[in-house]
């Protein structure tokens, strides 16, 4: 059995104490905003990242010590449990090094093997395995084999005899743990993926995989989105790919650590049965962990890249809740406008067209919007950037040309936007409206908030992954909606204002949650405190305690509920005021105040120094919103098509998707262009995520233009690129020696919401 906390603890750095505080506060239904957040004291300051570090792996090795118990279970029944094979059962750190012992006996469909044990052929396999001895005397294994001659059990021939102990001893090694490991490890190290192409079925140039046609690269060197683009085609049946290892390598080594015997038809017997060994019983398996592996890295680390990206975008500057108009571009259908008040509320749709041959026609359009403009003081517009966008982006600019009130125009991606519009989501929100109306309503709400639109759409649909379908989807999700979580709760959330999708984003609140909030909100008014929330049915005091710091009441009665001070804490707020004779008001007039208070003189049982940090800093700026300030790209005139790019020209874009291998730009000419990893900065780039971030605004400059495949090459030389953040670990702590048996480990840390099946 595994120490669990205690090899957590040399894992990951961090204290046993850490660890098991952790692990009791998520088993007491803790969500990890909540613990990061507002139980800093417990944890050692733990943050996300740790956190959910250390509850993905304490999970893995729990579900591992589980899984021993049932093999142990299960070979001692067999009454083949020894205490060397015990040993090595309770000592493995991984579900593959487990499986590997456990393979030898494991129930299994009948083999040759087996067929062979039937025939009374294991004791000929067992002779024979005891003259593989360097000290062996010459034997004759025909003569020994015919003994197991026997018609009734169809062994007929010394030949028949000696294949039937060859497959045994055969699967004996196949299923030896130490010499699959040392294969596995060779492949992995040594073998190469190689990749081809038929000629016949897809000549040069015919295929989006042409990188692959006669392509070799070792196995522990292939890039993750390399191994997703090999899957996937051979997935489409364009791209044949497998491992190409040392024959000769594989050979020797399983000679060497088999066959002992000096005897020459020893020997031999061996040599073949080693052989088929090989070929029959490990290759295709092997080589078939090897491909799961690199495939298992290659999720994690494309899911890793969309996670960074889908942080940006949920995390990017909101230009503000101001009067806005969404405007969906189309050229034949024309462009769809919704106007929202500075709340986000729908007010007024209309469709205009101008993008006609007629001038007439565009005159009228022109008019149109200028009304929408004046009659709501719109301050934004949100400009899609799908088809036409280009044309209408310069129709929005000539109409408010000449206005007095010139709101500020911005393309904005649209990813995502078909998608909600035909959501149960949206149609709910929206039930009388049609599809092209709710999508306009999408793009505007995306730039006044980004975090509060897109928290409506899937996260796969939002256009900022890479090879998303092709990845483990249970992973995909879990970790996306742990993104969604993560940001969500960074930010907070206006209890007021918050739609129910939203709001099931908040620590401690489920869908069903979030909309009993909505429901009492809207038959009771907006709410005035926090306190209010205990009334709203089913929100219990755990869901309080969870949710309560990271919901935001404007203009409360209370200041303190504006703010990210949980109510659990407002005593201690409200005696630093108290001690400086100043209201919150005041306070955030004058934030040096602050600085003569002594902290520790407020620290107690429950709340230490960095809980009374964080009050602090809320209190210089209560309820402050954590993003960046909002910019946005301006695309160079007279630059709309392909056509229109030359190499050379150097234009401002903004990043929509970051790969492995490089960034995707938005130069405003409907087809994004690639910025190769190459191409990021002047100096050497190992990962793209350092120098670049979805949102960001870049100067870019042409290198190439492939028109006819759609294909934009794009280069940031010469601009600097920003660094890699460090995170440091809090400092080694010594911890109290406890150890756990599985049944305390499931009954101290076991999640309450959840059942686990055996």
């Amino acid at each position: 059995m595994l120490d669990i906390p205690r090899l957590l603890s040399a894992e990951l750095s961090l204290t046993q104490q850490q660890i098991t505080s952790a692990l009791e506060l998520r088993a007491d239904g803790g969500t990890v905003p909540f613990i990061a957040r507002y139980r800093k004291e417990r944890t050692g300051e733990m943050d996300e990242t740790q956190l959910r570090t250390l509850f993905d792996r304490f999970d893995y090795l729990l579900e591992l010590e589980e899984r021993k118990r049932t093999v142990l279970e299960t070979i001692a029944d067999q009454k083949k449990l020894t205490p060397a094979l015990k040993k090595s059962i309770e000592q493995c750190l991984s579900k593959t090094e487990l499986e590997d012992l456990y393979l030898p006996y494991k129930p299994k469909k009948r083999t040759r093997a087996t067929m062979a044990k039937e025939k009374g052929l294991e004791p000929l396999a067992d002779w024979i395995a005891s003259k593989n001895n360097p000290a062996a005397k010459r034997v004759n294994l025909e003569k020994e084999a015919e003994k197991y001659l026997s018609k009734k059990l169809g062994v007929e021939s010394a030949e028949a005899a000696l294949a039937g102990a060859s497959d045994i001893l055969a699967e004996r090694v196949a299923e030896t743990a130490e010499y699959r490991q040392h294969l596995r490890e060779h492949f992995l190290n040594d073998g190469l993926f190689v990749s081809s192409i038929d000629e016949k079925k897809h000549p040069a140039g015919t295929t989006k995989f042409e990188m692959y046609r006669d392509y070799k690269v070792k196995v522990k060197e292939i890039q993750p989105h390399n191994m997703l683009a090999l899957r996937r085609g051979e997935e489409e049946e364009i791209v044949s790919f497998g491992v190409l290892y040392d024959e000769a390598a594989v050979r020797q080594y399983l000679t060497s650590a088999v066959v002992a015997s000096t005897l020459e038809n020893v020997r031999a017997f061996y040599a073949a049965m080693l052989d088929d060994a090989f070929e029959r019983l490990m290759k295709t398996a092997i080589i078939a962990e090897v491909r799961m592996a690199k495939k298992e890295f290659a999720d994690l680390e494309s899911i890793k890249t969309f996670e960074a990206n889908l942080r940006e975008l949920l995390l990017a500057a909101p230009a503000g809740m101001k009067p806005t108009l969404g405007v969906d571009p189309g050229f034949r259908t024309g462009c769809k406008v919704a106007v929202m008040d500075a709340t986000g509320k729908f007010l007024e749709y209309v469709a205009v067209f101008p993008h006609t041959q007629s001038a007439a026609e565009r005159e009228r359009s022109m008019k149109t919007v200028q009304r929408l403009i004046e009659k709501y003081g719109v301050e934004l517009i949100a400009i899609g950037n799908g088809t036409a966008s280009r044309e209408t982006d310069e129709f929005i600019a000539e109409t408010i040309a000449g206005m007095k009130r010139k709101p500020v125009k911005v393309v904005v991606s649209e990813s995502g936007a078909s998608v909600y519009s035909a959501s149960e989501t949206a149609i709910a929100e929206f039930p009388d409206l049609d599809v092209t109306v709710r999508g306009a309503i999408s793009i505007g709400r995306r730039l006044m908030d980004p975090l509060a639109e897109l928290v409506k759409i899937d996260p796969k649909s939002i256009g900022v992954g890479q090879y998303q379908h092709d990845v483990d989807q249970k992973l995909l999700k879990k970790k996306l909606d742990e993104t969604v979580q993560s940001c969500v709760n960074y930010v907070g959330v206006d209890l007021n204002t918050a739609s129910a999708e939203l709001l099931s984003a908040v620590a401690g609140i489920n869908a069903a949650l979030a909309r009993n909030i909505v429901e009492y909100r809207n038959e009771h008014g907006a709410f005035s405190s926090r306190k209010e929330l205990t009334g709203v049915p089913k929100f219990g005091p755990k869901a309080f305690e969870q949710a309560a710091g990271f919901l935001r009441i404007r203009s409360a009665k209370n200041p303190l509920d504006g703010s990210a001070v949980h109510p659990e804490s407002y005593p201690v707020a409200e005696k630093m005021l108290k001690d400086l004779k100043l209201g919150l008001d005041e306070v955030m007039k004058n934030p040096a105040a602050l600085e003569g208070l002594d902290i520790r003189k407020y620290v107690t049982k429950t709340v230490g120094e960095p809980t009374l940090r964080d009050i602090m800093a809320e209190l210089k700026k209560p309820g402050r919103d954590p993003r960046a300030e909002f910019r946005y790209a301006t695309f160079k005139e007279g630059i709309k098509e392909l056509s229109d790019l030359a190499p050379g020209m150097e234009l401002e874009g903004v990043v929509t998707n970051v790969a492995n291998f490089g960034a995707f730009v938005d130069i405003g000419v409907h087809q994004d262009g690639l910025v190769h990893v190459s191409q990021l900065a002047d100096r050497y780039v190992a990962d793209p995520k350092t120098v670049v971030k979805v949102g960001q605004i870049v100067k870019v400059r042409v290198l190439e233009v492939n028109e006819k495949l759609k294909r934009i090459a794009l280069s940031m030389k010469s601009h600097p690129g920003a660094a890699p953040v460090r995170r440091e670990r809090p400092a080694d702590r010594p911890a109290p020696e406890r150890t756990y048996s599985l049944d305390d480990l499931r009954a101290r840390f076991g999640r309450k919401d959840e059942k686990r099946e055996k």
